[in-house]
């Protein structure tokens, strides 16, 4: 009996490292070390997470201010967006990287000077800008370091970096946090700052990448702005993200507010997530691409995102219970964002990919700005329990949305 069980889970082992090999073979060199930039840059994110604690604990300011500041962050993200797509299109996406993440550095040291809430308004709001300008660029580097073939893989692999980043980040800022806020701008800025030299060392120069795709022959069946199931879908990811991201915004003031956890125990919750992610993204979508529509992975992550916001009213304040939340959003983040990246580049060409990644972007930028702005004005009417409900409600509706959305296209035999 115990030979047989030997046996067994050594070939499930081997099978499961066979299965991680697959999943990681045919990525490009460069799509490996633009990764490693993404995994330093994101090691150091600890402000984001830590912002509304931040505001409220050390500077004294209202959950109503903290939450505009964090809109304020999301106002950025868009004209980040707008502007890093605009100069990506114009000088390509190399120079506007490093810019982006030496820019971004500098801002974060200056903004942990600030401590008024005019001057942090104004600070937050360039500094977002200077950072998500990064992202417009980021996805066009990836495209253009990867294959068609393996273009999925390379984004999740990116994911992968940023998630593995998060929870490094997450881990190490609940330290900061619990001996000095100030340490989380100073460590998020230096990071920036090196990943940027980083990309110097590593990447080769590219100019203009943009110009060269954008040729009078290259084909372009329709924009991002006529192409009307796609802008339902960017509708649709508006209402899931703003309830995604009260879990790096709100939920950590809940867990420390409610359930009085420590910023040690919600770093690593934080950190959680990311590890998850690390675990287990890339050989999910390389055992579940192909096997399924896209819309049917997104609908059901986005309902189970839902159904763990909702859970948070009936678990009971125990540490344990608030790692198995996160985990369950977790799950719900695997089985959707990945497919959804999968959507929009399957919807795009070398004429117009630029548009479609410049308007996801934004949409998650928007959903920045709706996320601690209304979560935070629920949270003063009405307390935590019904930003819960609400952010489960919609989540389910925006998952009959997607279901719907792919309905839709297997009927219309619209790929793109």
């Amino acid at each position: 009996m115990f030979l047989y069980a030997f046996f067994y889970f050594r070939a499930m082992f081997a099978s499961t490292l066979q299965l991680y090999k697959k999943a990681y073979t045919g990525l490009s060199q460069n799509t490996w070390y633009l990764s490693l930039v993404m995994l330093i840059n994101r090691s150091g994110t600890m402000v984001v997470p830590f912002m509304t604690m931040y505001c409220t604990l050390q500077l004294g300011f209202t959950i109503l201010q903290a939450g505009f500041i964090m809109t304020l962050f999301g106002a950025g993200a868009i004209t980040g967006a707008l502007i890093g797509g605009r100069i990506t299109d114009r000088i390509g996406f190399y120079p506007m990287q490093v810019a982006s993440l030496f820019l971004g550095g500098i801002m974060f040291l200056v903004t942990g000077y600030i401590k008024t809430y005019p001057l942090l308004c104004i600070s937050t709001f360039v500094l977002s800008l200077c950072n998500e300008s990064f992202r417009p660029a980021n996805s066009a580097a990836i495209a253009h370091y990867s294959k068609p073939e393996n273009r999925t893989r390379s984004y999740s692999l990116n994911r992968l970096a940023v998630n593995l980043g998060w929870a490094v980040g997450g881990t190490l800022g609940g330290f900061f946090a619990s001996i000095n806020y100030h340490l989380l701008f100073w460590v998020d800025g230096l990071t920036n700052i090196f990943a940027a030299f980083l990309l110097l060392r590593l990447l080769p120069p590219v100019k203009s990448v943009a110009k060269q795709e954008l040729q009078p022959t290259t084909p372009v069946k329709y924009g991002a702005y006529k192409d009307r199931p796609y802008l339902l879908f960017i509708f649709l990811t508006i209402f899931f993200a703003s309830c995604f991201f009260q879990l790096f915004t709100l939920q950590p003031l809940f867990f420390k507010k409610d359930w009085h956890l420590t910023e040690q125990t919600i770093g690593l919750l934080m950190a959680l997530n990311g590890i998850i992610i690390v675990v287990i993204e890339m050989i999910m979508v390389y055992s579940l691409e192909g096997t399924r529509p896209l819309m049917s992975f997104i609908s059901a992550g986005v309902l189970l995102v839902g159904i763990g916001y909702s859970l948070t009213n009936i678990f009971p304040s125990y540490i344990l219970s608030a790692f198995l939340l996160v985990t369950i959003i977790t799950f719900g983040e695997i089985l959707s964002m990945p497919f959804m990246n999968s959507f929009w580049v399957s919807r795009t060409n070398e004429g117009n990919r630029g548009q479609y990644a410049a308007i996801y972007t934004i949409a998650w930028s928007a959903a920045q700005i709706i996320a601690p702005s209304l979560g935070s004005a629920i949270i003063e009417q009405s307390g935590f329990a019904s930003l819960w409900w609400i952010d489960g409600v919609v989540c389910a509706v925006a998952a009959y949305g997607f279901w719907l959305l792919g309905g839709y296209l297997k009927k219309n035999i619209d790929a793109g």
